[in-house]
């Protein structure tokens, strides 16, 4: 493993990442601390830009297939802007995670080696889209409109 990746749905101003507060249920405090988040794995890091964009009302993980493919969903559609961007991050500094193996954490800032911008509409296969109900469903489930 050469790089960990970040996901973002915002161009980066600057050359360095800066540890953030995760945005999660509480069911997974792992996913609530103030670090620079990252994963091992390209196609997540791509995902979490996706379901950051801002008129996604959420996702989710759901699991990790065998073949390396992720099976996650969008709730309220797929993101309209044009482009997403993954930063390749050096893996000093980082610790992996006890709730998910691929998910890493740094509580400093982080220096960015370099970015792939990627266009939205090429990443449609990486993630299915929730039905309106699944969305309802959802969105009561962690009270979110």
């Amino acid at each position: 493993m050469d790089y960990l990746y970040h996901g973002s749905s915002r161009k980066l101003r600057g050359e360095y990442l800066l540890p953030h507060k995760g945005d999660d249920s509480e069911e997974r405090p792992e996913n609530n601390l103030l670090a620079v988040y990252a994963t091992d794995h390209r196609e997540l890091a791509i995902i979490m830009a996706l379901i950051s964009c801002e008129d996604i009302l959420g996702g989710s993980i759901d699991e990790y297939y065998e073949d390396g493919r992720v099976n996650a969903t969008l709730y309220r559609g797929f993101p309209k802007q044009e482009y997403i961007y993954l930063h390749y991050l050096p893996i000093e500094g980082f610790s992996q995670t006890k709730i998910d193996k691929h998910q890493f954490v740094n509580p400093n800032k982080v220096k960015v080696v370099k970015t792939e911008k990627i266009k939205v509409k090429e990443c449609k296969n990486l993630i299915k889209l929730a039905s309106k109900e699944e969305t309802i469903y959802w969105s009561r489930k962690y009270n979110i409109t």
